[in-house]
């Protein structure tokens, strides 16, 4: 009983302390929706067809649910958001058990260099390549997978492009 009257005390301040540096709201001091942001269609200097469409859309999206930034409608934002879709790669992971060379499963990867600008100063506030992947069950037809998957690619692409903009960590 008596170690029980030392052990709660000393729990309830290491719990404590782990939610000390939790901060409600945008980690990046602004205030939520204060500022706007454009997002320009996206560059695809790759031969997949449709990437740059879906990724930019999705980014949108993303930060529209996101809401630390508001989204311009006229591309008057305050922050401009453009990328250039650099490299678009598919790597086997998994293979038939009747053909050990073809291919089941792939990893798909995307790697997007991303700029952010302020609109007023032209202040350079985000320059940085940004990776997203999705995994690919190949089925019978590689373009029809592919195609399905396209939108788990541009997600997980606008959930990390988001969250480097929203922490504001530039």
């Amino acid at each position: 009983m008596r170690a029980l009257k030392f052990f709660l005390p000393g729990l309830l301040a290491v719990a404590l302390a782990g939610c000390a540096s939790y901060h409600l709201g945008p980690a990046n001091g602004i205030i939520a929706g204060e500022k706007s942001v454009t997002v320009l269609p996206f560059n695809n200097q790759t031969l997949q067809p449709r990437l740059g469409a879906a990724l930019t859309q999705s980014l949108r999206e993303r930060l529209q649910t996101d809401g630390t930034f508001r989204l311009a409608k006229q591309g008057d934002g305050d922050v401009v958001v453009t990328g250039v879709i650099r490299n678009y790669q598919r790597q086997g992971l998994g293979y038939l058990s009747t053909d050990a060379m073809t291919p089941e499963n792939y990893r798909v990867d995307v790697i997007v260099h991303v700029t952010a600008r302020e609109r007023a100063s032209g202040k350079l506030l985000l320059d940085k390549d940004v990776k997203g992947h999705t995994l690919v069950h190949i089925g019978s037809d590689l373009a029809s997978a592919e195609r399905q998957s396209l939108p788990l690619l541009a997600d997980d692409l606008a959930r990390n492009i988001t969250e480097i903009l929203a922490e504001g960590a530039w």
